[in-house]
């Protein structure tokens, strides 16, 4: 199989809530929005994330398990902006010995979003990069 692309989508009744939440914070453009589905392209031609209500019976999604990743150029920036907003950050900003240093704030259905910049491993970390 050859995917050309990858999205997310999660089955909620928020999905005016969640349109709103990623449209003010993260500059998303709908590229599809018929009410009850929406897709959300963050910038201007990065990655999507779509949000629909259930239809037919189907199982929404419980807000649990899931961290959407972000990586940025200036995650320092980011955090800043956010905070500025007024948006509450789940998990402060600070430095991994991974290899990042980020946060996360919670979306209207409890996904984490984790904004990360990349930073140099610490020593015991290294030895997990591939290539």
């Amino acid at each position: 199989m050859k995917t050309i692309e990858l999205s997310t989508c999660f089955c909620t009744n928020d999905v005016d809530a969640c349109r709103e939440f990623y449209q003010r914070y993260f500059s998303a453009k709908a590229v599809f929005d018929c009410g009850w589905y929406v897709s959300l392209c963050i910038n201007e031609d990065g990655p999507v994330v779509a949000f629909m209500q259930p239809q037919d019976g189907m199982a929404t999604f419980s807000g649990a398990g899931v961290m959407l990743n972000f990586k940025v150029d200036d995650v320092d920036a980011e955090h800043a902006r956010l905070c500025k907003a007024g948006l509450n950050t789940a998990m402060p900003l600070e430095d991994h010995p991974w290899g990042d240093r980020g946060f996360s704030v919670i979306d209207p259905i409890g996904n984490s979003v984790y904004i990360y910049s990349d930073r140099e491993p610490s020593d015991e970390f290294k030895q997990y990069y591939k290539g």
